[in-house]
């Protein structure tokens, strides 16, 4: 009798402890993704351009003779295959980014995407940036668009001799604000009358000593606004002239 007793004791306990083995371990199916929770991805960084304007780019290419119609003709002082297409990104007058064509010589290319990123961080404005073709060479047809451009094969004002815009290596910004003003203090530009004084304030202005000026200058282009008689205010060249 009492070893029946015992035995019945030891088959009420294996049962009781069967039955609550469910409830004091933790099945692994609910467990696993409270721990894997903490290893999901981090979301990346915003982007700067979420929040501001697209970083500065440039582009160097070589320029087709298609490319240049009206600007270079055989006889040129420069062939255009010594000539690079520059595309960039430029600050413009509407406070928004832009991207512009320049060409210049090939040897100067570093000295322009140098230049134009720094005017691009400051957000220094600049009008239009066209190739002088779209004016189809006219320069005085760019000069009254207020267009920004390089390379062109011409003479140099009032002169026989070439112009450092025919070898590539010159460049003028903003010709509105900027005028070439005679040595009595004249324009050719209606639209620029009013900015042939120096120094004077304005968007897109170029003024004596400003970072402008300065920036070229680092890379080693001197200002037509420095020249003794006639101002170019507008014109930058590699070496001056």
């Amino acid at each position: 009798m009492r070893r029946a007793a015992a035995l019945a004791l030891v088959v009420l306990g294996t049962v009781s402890c069967g039955a609550g083995q469910p409830a004091s371990v933790p099945a692994p199916a609910t467990s696993a993704p409270a721990q894997e929770a903490p290893e999901s991805p981090t979301p990346a960084p915003a982007t700067p351009t979420s929040t501001g304007p697209p970083a500065f780019s440039s582009k160097v290419s070589r320029v087709s003779r298609e490319q240049l119609p009206y600007s270079w003709r055989p006889g040129c002082p420069v062939h255009y295959r010594d000539l690079r297409l520059v595309t960039l990104s430029y600050w413009g007058f509407d406070n928004k980014p832009h991207t512009g064509e320049l060409v210049v010589r090939r040897t100067v290319t570093d000295d322009i995407e140098t230049v134009f990123k720094k005017l691009y961080d400051w957000r220094w404005p600049i009008e239009q940036m066209k190739l002088v073709d779209a004016f189809k060479a006219d320069d005085f047809d760019s000069i009254d668009a207020n267009n920004t451009s390089a390379f062109n094969c011409r003479r140099a004002t009032g002169s026989s001799n070439w112009s450092n815009h025919a070898y590539g290596e010159a460049i003028d910004i903003n010709p509105q604000q900027n005028p070439y003003v005679t040595a009595s203090g004249t324009t050719a530009h209606q639209n620029a009358k009013k900015f042939t004084e120096r120094p004077i304030k304005g968007k897109g202005v170029i003024n004596p000593g400003d970072k402008v000026v300065r920036a070229f200058a680092q890379v080693g282009w001197e200002w037509g606004g420095y020249w003794s008689g006639a101002k170019d205010y507008q014109h930058f060249s590699k070496g001056g002239g």
